[in-house]
């Protein structure tokens, strides 16, 4: 018998839980682009604050126009890039996008600003929809940050990967080249499309390493906050639909940290200090699988499609579990009747499949994938032993059923010794490292 050591007693009457808010470098000719591009920019980026990528104040700390600020202001100005500054993070499902909005643009600034310029700030600006499905995350914006020396917000943009060949071209169309940029981009992405930015859009694209981008953008967000509020959260009771809270939490003690990134596929880090992190492992078993599985058995087309219908699903009806085995508990390994002993084990009779429904089908996707990645996770952190562990990634994107089912069994199945932890921005830390990146260009 397999027991899955997740599970949880949100699946143990068969009730639905509420459902929350719910890749290489281009050839020689390529490379001579680039370097071309480069060197057309008319400004460089480096400098000790620079280097850092951002100023580690809280949102708001600003020190104003003394004379020691304003000779310091003029001195970056010579140091940082050019603007529009973007960040990318182009993932096997979604694209992330980050941007700096500035908010202290001069008089004289704005007179010199070309016509280009303005129109790609109104237009991510001023819309929260681009086209059929990307979208602007409203309710994440920063506002109030200090970049290089420019007071301003930064906006979080999705869209999914197969419409980069779209966002390629609006660059070509809103004529990004003129403006001299370079697009730093991670992900598998930055590999596979690198070509076409070069090709199409005439435009630079600097490739980085994503784990890197991944942990420089959690620990820089992590340092300003979320416009006062914290970053970081956790669940109370979570198996309890009626008591069950969403609160706070000071991550005070960062490090040790083992860090779960829940995209397509997962990567786990042990993170000990800011320079100091590892790949432990990972598992193809991700947010892709979820979706993909969910389109084959229940026809839905999107990941919101999916989630909607697995918060309405009975994964009881399709898993086996240990009391489908024991007639209750398993006393002597301390294994619960309710515990997961074969995913979709109940598939394998005909009466049973023809009692299920979709919604039944998606729920026990759902809990398959959310557990083989929680029992992941706690095999690493009791291998490293470090017991904060935070799940990021777009996987956990109004995924509520998710989050409360790896904050109750890493709670439960540790003894308490393990917390799960997640974070407001949970799928945009790519981005934001390489927005930062961005800024260190010389």
């Amino acid at each position: 018998m397999g027991a899955g050591w997740l599970g949880s007693p949100m699946e143990r009457h068969g009730g639905a839980a509420a459902s929350g808010s719910a890749g290489e470098s281009a050839s020689g000719n390529a490379e001579a682009r680039c370097a071309e591009l480069l060197r057309r920019r008319t400004s460089s980026g480096s400098g000790a604050e620079a280097a850092e990528g951002v100023r580690r104040e809280r949102p708001g700390s600003y020190s104003g126009p003394s004379s020691a600020s304003r000779q310091r202001v003029e001195g970056l100005r010579k140091k940082r890039p050019l603007f529009p500054w973007f960040g990318l993070d182009i993932g096997g499902t979604l694209v992330k996008l980050v941007y700096f909005e500035p908010k202290d643009i001069t008089a004289e600034e704005e007179k010199e600003e070309v016509e280009s310029l303005k129109s790609i700030r109104k237009y991510l600006t001023s819309n929260v929809a681009y086209g059929s499905a990307g979208i602007r995350d409203v309710h994440l914006e920063l506002k109030d940050l200090t970049l290089c020396g420019r007071k301003g917000n930064l906006h979080f943009i999705r869209f999914p990967t197969h419409d980069m060949p779209a966002f390629i071209q609006m660059g070509r169309d809103k004529n990004f080249s003129s403006l001299h940029t370079v697009f730093c981009a991670t992900g598998g992405g930055a590999y596979k499309f690198e070509q076409d930015f070069l090709t199409i859009g005439d435009l630079q694209l600097r490739k980085l390493d994503e784990l890197d981008c991944l942990i420089k953008g959690i620990l820089y967000i992590d340092s300003v906050g979320f416009n006062g509020r914290s970053q970081c959260y956790y669940f109370e009771n979570p198996a309890d639909s009626e008591k069950c809270q969403k609160l706070p939490f000071d991550l005070k003690n960062l490090y040790p940290l083992l860090l779960v990134n829940i995209g397509s596929g997962v990567s786990i880090l042990a993170v000990y200090s800011k320079d100091n992190y590892k790949r432990v492992t990972g598992t193809s078993l991700g947010g892709g699988t979820f979706f993909g599985l969910c389109c084959l058995l229940t026809g839905c087309t999107t990941f919101e499609e999916a989630l909607e219908m697995a918060s309405r699903g009975d994964s009881t009806k399709v898993d086996k579990l240990v009391r489908d085995i024991y007639g209750g508990d398993y006393e002597r390994f301390g294994l619960p009747g309710w515990a997961v002993a074969s995913s979709f084990g109940n598939m394998m009779s005909k009466e049973k499949r023809e009692a299920v429904s979709k919604e039944d089908l998606a729920r026990a996707t759902l809990i398959t994938i959310t557990n083989n990645i929680g029992s992941i996770a706690r095999m690493c952190a009791l291998n490293e032993n470090i017991n904060q562990v935070v799940f990021v990634g777009n996987f956990l994107r109004v995924n509520t059923i998710a989050m409360r089912l790896l904050a109750y069994a890493l709670d439960y199945w540790s003894k308490g010794q393990l917390k799960a932890l997640f974070s407001e921005h949970e799928g945009y830390f790519g981005a934001v490292g390489a927005l930062l990146e961005l800024l260190k260009i010389p």
